[in-house]
């Protein structure tokens, strides 16, 4: 179950097939995402997996899950970005019956990705499992 922001991206991966604009169009939604305040880039909040630098700040407020983060590496940043839309506004509940593989297989992302990448976005996805889990 994806939410509308995530069919969104979807849909105009399905106007790029040349994976350079799908790459850029990925780092492009990592640079619209505001910055992590450096205050939250603390041991708590690093994904520990990730072979670039990765903080993930999660937070429940009205029975909704959201969260913001940052990264060091362009790419892994518009990977967060991607994950903010198929994951941002569901209740806790919700995040656990997404298939976060399934649907960012979608995309192709997963033939794509490195595997350092995608060992990231795995531990990633599951960091906002873990939170939504709590």
């Amino acid at each position: 179950m994806a939410t509308a922001a995530f069919e969104e991206i979807v849909e105009d991966f399905e106007f790029l097939e040349d994976w350079e604009d799908r790459y850029r169009y990925v780092i492009e939604q990592g640079k619209a995402m505001a910055p992590l305040d450096d205050a939250l880039k603390v041991p708590a909040t690093k994904v520990d997996g990730c072979a670039s630098q990765v903080w993930l700040h999660a937070v429940v407020e009205d029975g909704q899950l959201y969260f913001d983060g940052d990264s060091d590496a362009m790419i892994v940043k518009g990977l967060i970005a991607v994950l903010r839309r198929l994951y941002n506004g569901l209740e806790p509940k919700a995040v656990l019956t997404v298939d976060a593989r399934a649907e960012m297989a979608r995309l192709g992302l997963n033939d794509h990705l490195s595997a350092q990448r995608s060992n990231g976005l795995r531990a990633m996805i599951e960091r906002v499992r873990s939170v939504a889990a709590t």
